[in-house]
């Protein structure tokens, strides 16, 4: 099976592979020791609840993530460009082509496809969360159109 690409020990591409895979070995170490530093952590604390309350199961205790929140928008303002840009639009929108126009509006370029699908879910939320209220659905194609009520 012929080759696709010219692979020789020699490639200018090895020494550069080899001080990633270095720089990658460090960051696992470093994670390890972490990770053992906050697990040593937890234990002290499930110790402290245990003089508080010898029966608790620490089990019990549920890991919780950090919500990460969005870079480009404060908590409620995501709906304030939408229905801006519904304002301004001369027909009803598509939950699509509104995060295009608020991503435009904020100048939001740099935006990746992951990025760009949760402002969508925010947006798509928001609009169900307020139909009737401020907006209503147009139509009944797929995708919904939206536009100021």
């Amino acid at each position: 099976m012929p080759r696709a690409f010219n692979a020789h020990p020699a490639h200018p591409a090895v020494p550069y592979l080899v001080r990633l895979h270095s720089d990658i070995g460090g960051q696992i170490h470093a994670n390890k020791a972490e990770a053992e530093r906050l697990a040593e952590a937890a234990k002290h604390i499930e110790a402290v609840i245990k003089l508080y309350d010898p029966d608790f199961n620490a089990r019990a205790i549920s890991i919780r993530r950090r919500v990460q929140g969005n870079p480009w928008f404060k908590r409620g303002t995501m709906f304030r460009y939408a229905l801006d840009a519904l304002r301004k639009a001369a027909a009803p929108m598509t939950v699509s082509e509104l995060t295009q126009t608020v991503m435009a509006a904020r100048g939001i370029t740099d935006a990746t496809r992951k990025q760009r699908m949760g402002l969508e879910a925010g947006i798509r939320s928001c609009l169900e969360r307020n139909v009737g209220k401020t907006v209503e659905r147009v139509g009944e194609g797929v995708p919904k159109r939206w536009r100021l009520a």
